[in-house]
């Protein structure tokens, strides 16, 4: 793998490093580089000639926290989130549930609908004013996505929903 290509800002000597720091998750460096490499990478055969699917596996809630306090490139880090859970059901058996989305994902989705169709917008409008998708905001609205109460709170603010009622 040309990892040049990934750290442009790099001189041979440290990129020769760099390929050594990702092969070892207890380096002090390895967080930074690894996430520089994820944020700018699309092609999981190149990471994965580096390290292992199983490293990832590893890995991967680390680094996630580390790219989740840096703000920085949320489309990649949802898409490698994905290659981590499709590796998940590979190599560990896991399953998604399969069925219906729980009520209070639902409930919660119908909430944010109700209250994006009454300040006019469409889906994907939204999107851009949260700064995702517009599959997301589908997938939110059904109930089928689950996501952290910090997106949540992002997506009231911007609705003006003061609260959401819990219903069982």
């Amino acid at each position: 793998m040309n990892l040049k290509k990934y750290y442009w800002g790099l001189s041979e000597k440290a990129i020769k490093e760099t390929e050594e720091i990702i092969r070892n998750p207890q380096h002090p460096k390895f967080l930074s580089r690894i996430f520089t490499l994820l944020s700018r990478c699309d092609k999981p055969e190149e990471l994965f000639s580096l390290i292992s699917r199983k490293q990832f596996i590893e890995v991967w809630p680390k680094v996630r926290r580390y790219w989740i306090k840096r703000s920085q490139a949320k489309d990649f880090r949802s898409w490698w989130e994905t290659i981590y859970e499709q590796l998940l059901e590979e190599v560990k058996g896991r399953k998604r549930p399969k069925g219906e989305p729980m009520k209070i994902f639902k409930h919660t989705g119908e909430v944010i609908k109700k209250a994006r169709i009454e300040k006019g917008w469409s889906q994907s409008d939204f999107a851009r004013r949260v700064g995702m998708k517009q599959p997301d905001i589908s997938a939110i609205e059904k109930g089928k996505k689950n996501i952290t109460l910090e997106t949540l709170a992002r997506l009231c603010k911007i609705l003006d929903i003061k609260n959401i009622p819990v219903k069982e």
